[in-house]
């Protein structure tokens, strides 16, 4: 087994980067070329056509089959051009993946004559196996159909498949035969119109000319790359998608030198690759460097409509894989997939931008438009303060787990951070009712070396331990995720602000039916909303055990178990919000439940079932074998008369023994509890078992691992360790 570590490592170390041509020489000219954006849709369709597809986009019109028929001959002409063979609904179910069955265009007639096909019918609508996708209970196992339907708003794609040709992809939704939700776009496109339809109606106060509202997001994707050879020499990278064992180097990041610091080249050419190809498909990447952690790098895109945004974002991360084939590496998703260093984060940035160009959480000093932002900052700090364990529910996962709380990752406690000067501005409001944000003069450095420009001071810091913090124009959710789809939180975030804004509409028409000005009538909700809402901003550090007693003194949830957090979506508000706003039907909501407990459950049973083969049928086994060479050494000192010798290896034997002891009788106890909790019948019971017995035993036995690998001779040692997997690139 030590052989195959090392040829491994031979194989590692002996790659070079690759050559990274650019398609073109400027980025315009093969920017959004695999894509059926407007510029193509307006050169391929008739007029009439092209108006109800975009309206259809732009207001969520009806879009009639004839229209459907002539996009459709418009697509198959597009994409045949460009060397597509196949067509696919491409979905995103509730597996956490992206899910396609690719058709072939051309149909056989019946005189046997071989015609391309492809007609309005197949745009809008397929029929995918339903049977086998998590449905929570609202499939029965012999139930199998399940159809998906085009999302226009989401431009077609398409997704070339390297010597297997190219395939035109149609982002769509899923539902059941009984038209349930299986899906994550769904819900979050249910979740965006009531956000538009909610925030225009508050838009209105302030200006008539607001006709729309349209939430953006920017997706951070944080990720490791392990080359290819090390990830297939360790099992659990393979299986679970993290290392369940493995001790801390003498060197991780303490140094913090690898943030923001020259980027390996075979890193580096992979990224210009999966860039190049990200581009063709119209998303917008524009920054990438090195993360925190050694072998950890981050790409962000600009900012974009939340469901265009998460699509592409989950379309990044097919694709970052299959590049990384190309240049021998495997991309690391996982939120903690390395003990004792940095993990993996998808920090959401959201804001809200209206049809005549305005964010509406860009603070002003002019006295309407400051108002208008502290109407919108103020009910999504009341949002997040009335839903906080529902925003926590929609983060939770079995890998999120490890991550929250745990090297700069932000705590399980949902909390805001808003800045000092906002937060100031907002106890002036409740204690003086003044409304002006005073944004404040341009404050520059002095650096005193004058050949240096004058440097721009932002009038607050960033607080990277807040999970949900302003940074000037936007929030930025950090608690999400590496692996995550995006959909969950935005579906909840979009929901609960929705839902507040009527909740402060409808509030404000009867103090406006009753008499009030509409100014002083705003001031004195907002002054009321703050001052229920105020105990969840926090702009300390987060990361403190002061913080979690103050938290707790402020009555504000610390739910650090996911099967605990996933149990705030069947509660009774969350049921009724959910119904009210329209997003999901009480079934859709509890058979999401029970998809993520089933998730959770599936997740630490395999890495259960990981800890326990690589303990026992290589560690243990590797222990074992050391412990005869070292019997041996200890035998041959005494036969020379070298006992004293011998004590230090014999105290080396005594060691080993104990630990390879205590590892067996605790992975025969996991065991014995994993079947335990395989037995219970109720999957909440089932996840909390996993949740609070079998996954205690985890950390017993990687202590354990982790001391004998620093006992055991290198050349013996069976799993790549960590200094190679993180270093070597």
């Amino acid at each position: 087994m030590s052989n195959f570590r090392f040829k491994a490592l031979e194989i590692a170390q002996s790659r070079q980067a690759l050559s990274v041509p650019p398609p073109a020489e400027r980025v315009t000219e093969y920017y959004g070329s695999y894509t059926f954006n407007n510029e193509v849709m307006r050169s391929l369709l008739s007029p009439e056509a092209y108006l109800k597809i975009t309206q259809a986009i732009d207001t969520g019109g009806k879009i009639d089959r004839d229209i459907a028929d002539e996009v459709a001959n418009a697509m198959k002409a597009w994409a045949t051009a460009k060397g597509a063979t196949h067509y696919t609904h491409w979905f995103q179910p509730l597996t956490g993946a992206t899910a396609e069955k690719h058709d072939a265009f051309f149909d056989v007639t019946m005189d046997g004559k071989a015609i391309e096909k492809f007609k309005g019918g197949a745009l809008v609508q397929q029929e995918p196996d339903a049977s086998s996708f998590p449905s929570g209970g609202l499939r029965n196992t012999f139930e199998a159909r399940g159809y998906t339907g085009w999302d226009p708003s989401s431009p077609a794609f398409l997704m070339d498949n390297g010597a297997g040709g190219k395939t035109l992809c149609i982002p769509s939704v899923f539902i059941s035969y009984t038209g349930e939700a299986l899906d994550y776009k769904t819900p979050l496109l249910k979740a965006l119109l009531e956000m538009d339809k909610a925030a225009t109606a508050v838009c209105q106060y302030f200006d008539r000319n607001v006709t729309k509202v349209t939430p953006t997001l920017g997706v951070e994707q944080e990720y490791f790359v392990v080359d290819k050879a090390l990830f297939y020499a360790r099992p659990d990278l393979v299986m679970a998608g993290r290392s369940v064992f493995g001790h801390s180097p003498a060197r991780g990041q303490q140094l913090e030198d690898h943030y923001f610091g020259t980027i390996p080249p075979r890193v580096n050419a992979y990224m210009v690759d999966f860039e190049f190809e990200a581009m063709k498909l119209g998303m917008p990447v524009r920054t990438r460097h090195n993360e925190v952690a050694p072998g950890q790098f981050e790409v962000a895109p600009t900012f974009e409509e939340v469901n265009l945004a998460i699509d592409h974002n989950a379309l990044l991360m097919d694709l970052m894989e299959k590049v990384a084939e190309k240049h021998n590496f495997k991309v690391l998703f996982h939120e903690k997939p390395f003990a004792g260093i940095n993990g993996s984060g998808k920090h959401n940035n959201w804001s809200l931008g209206t049809n005549t160009g305005v964010n509406l959480l860009a603070p002003s000093s002019k006295p309407k438009e400051s108002l208008r932002f502290l109407t919108f900052l103020v009910n999504v700090v009341k949002a997040v303060h009335d839903h906080a364990d529902l925003l926590r529910a929609s983060i939770a996962s079995a890998g999120n787990e490890y991550r929250l709380g745990a090297n700069e990752a932000p705590p399980a406690i949902v909390s805001v951070f808003l800045g000092e000067s906002l937060t100031k501005a907002l106890e002036d409001l409740e204690t003086k009712s003044e409304v002006i944000v005073n944004k404040g003069d341009n404050v520059y450095y002095k650096l005193g070396i004058n050949r240096i420009p004058s440097l721009l001071r932002d009038n607050t810091d960033r607080n990277r331990t807040s999970p949900f913090a302003f940074t000037g124009n936007k929030f930025e959710f950090r608690a999400v995720g590496g692996g995550a789809n995006s959909a969950s939180t935005m579906t909840v975030l979009n929901s609960i602000v929705a839902a507040q804004l009527a909740a402060f509409k409808q509030e404000l028409d009867a103090r406006l039916a009753a008499g009030e000005k509409k100014e002083l009538a705003i001031v004195e909700i907002l002054k009321e909303y703050y001052k229920s809402s105020k105990r969840i901003l926090f702009e300390g550090n987060g990361y403190s055990d002061e913080w979690v007693a103050e938290a707790a003194k402020r009555g504000l949830s610390n739910i650090k178990s996911t099967p605990e957090a996933l149990g705030v979506y069947v509660k009774p508000e969350s049921l009724e919000l959910f119904e009210r706003v329209g997003v999901m039907s009480h079934a859709e909501v509890e058979s999401r439940y029970e998809i993520e407990l089933e998730k959770y459950i599936k997740k630490v049973q395999i890495e259960s079932r990981v800890v326990g083969d690589l303990a026992m049928n290589h560690v243990v086994s590797t222990a074992l074998k050391y412990l005869n060479k070292l019997a041996e050494t200890a035998k041959a000192l005494v036969d020379l008369g070298m006992t004293a010798e011998a004590e230090p290896i014999k105290a080396l034997i005594q060691e080993i023994s104990s630990r390879v002891i205590t590892i067996k009788k605790n992975v025969e106890e996991m065991t014995e509890t994993r079947k335990r909790a395989n037995a219970m019948t109720d999957t909440a019971e089932m996840a909390k078992s996993y949740a609070t017995e079998v996954k205690d035993f985890f950390d017993v036995i990687r202590y354990e691992v982790d001391k004998l690998e620093l006992i055991i001779d290198d050349e013996d040692w069976p799993l790549v360790k960590y200094r190679e997997l993180l270093f070597v690139k």
